[in-house]
């Protein structure tokens, strides 16, 4: 629970999330609300010098906040999206997620990529982008600059892909489910997904989200898996190893209950929008604790891990597509 000294601080957080909330209304697509927030919060942080008694609110809202927002977040997964896939469709999502988790966790340590940067932009860019980040980060984020970078580097990587990837895969003899698998299969952000695929046919479209929403569905047990992978260098037995942190319990609790209860259309919306400001007042606290110096230092060794990422998620995926048929 927050305590008197963290009010100035969650204020100060509120300001800025709810400015970056609203305000990107008025930005191009790719700046939303959250990439906002946090850009925001890292020109206010760096460029005024904030005075003490701030910070144990930042402190509070950056880490707290965070994993308060992931239980929301779970209320928009929904398992039944993977049972409205093929038998194909599905082998290729199962591989690639398991597969990325497994390569991410391992690519990350090969590469040297700074603290736990290279975990989250490998995890976003497998799953569902920001959502997926904030999931993860409570767990593995020691340093919250890290959270900061990799969700700059999977935004940029994930709108540039939205532009790119129609242009390209269009020169090729594909079919729609193909097309579809590529995209869904690939981008970042259910916005990037659907901004790529139905700019190709509403065909293209409605395949690459289905394959998309199939990819979030996984959201669960990747976290569950990768905090094994994590837990496996830092516990020793397996008791210790299924003590995941309470918000990932009630995560996957929550996803559960989604996925065979029908909640109310009007609770849905009021928990989506309630998520999407608690991450955005997150990020914003985040952005607050972001230095530009060890941005700049860490970002390029972020951006070029991410590259590498994208890049053998999009192998595996075509490769898969390839093998399955």
């Amino acid at each position: 629970m927050p305590q008197r000294t963290h009010f100035p601080g969650i204020l100060l957080a509120m300001l800025i999330g709810l400015g970056g909330y609203f305000g990107s209304a008025y930005t191009p697509a790719w700046l939303n609300g959250i990439l906002l927030a946090l850009l925001l919060g890292m020109v206010v942080g760096n460029l005024l010098k904030l005075p003490a008694v701030v910070q144990p609110g930042i402190g509070f809202t950056s880490s707290k906040l965070l994993e308060l927002s992931v239980l929301f977040l779970a209320f928009s997964i929904n398992y039944g999206h993977i049972t409205r896939l093929g038998a194909s469709s599905f082998s290729i999502v199962l591989i690639m997620v398991l597969g990325m988790v497994f390569i991410t966790y391992h690519l990350a340590r090969q590469v040297r990529c700074p603290g736990s940067t290279g975990w989250l932009v490998g995890f976003g860019t497998a799953i569902c982008g920001s959502s997926a980040i904030a999931a993860l980060a409570p767990r593995v984020a020691k340093n919250k600059d890290d959270v900061g970078i990799a969700m700059a580097v999977v935004n940029l990587f994930g709108s540039v892909g939205m532009v790119v990837l129609p242009l390209v895969l269009v020169r090729f003899d594909l079919s729609d489910t193909q097309l579809g698998i590529l995209i869904g299969g690939t981008l970042h952000s259910v916005g990037n997904v659907v901004g790529a695929g139905y700019t190709i046919s509403d065909g293209v479209g409605e395949a690459a989200t289905t394959i998309k929403l199939a990819r979030v569905a996984m959201l669960s047990p990747a976290l569950i898996l990768f905090n094994l992978l994590v837990d496996r260098d830092e516990s020793q037995g397996w008791r210790q190893q299924l003590r995941l942190p309470w918000y990932l319990w009630g995560f996957i609790g929550i996803t559960l209950l989604t996925s065979v209860v029908t909640l109310p259309a009007e609770l849905l919306r009021a928990v989506d929008v309630a998520g999407k400001l608690a991450l955005t007042i997150a990020l914003a606290a985040i952005g607050l604790k972001v230095s530009f110096g060890e941005l700049l230092a860490s970002g390029r060794k972020g951006l070029g891990f991410g590259l590498i990422v994208f890049a053998v998620q999009f192998a595996l995926v075509a490769g898969l597509m390839v093998l399955v048929g």
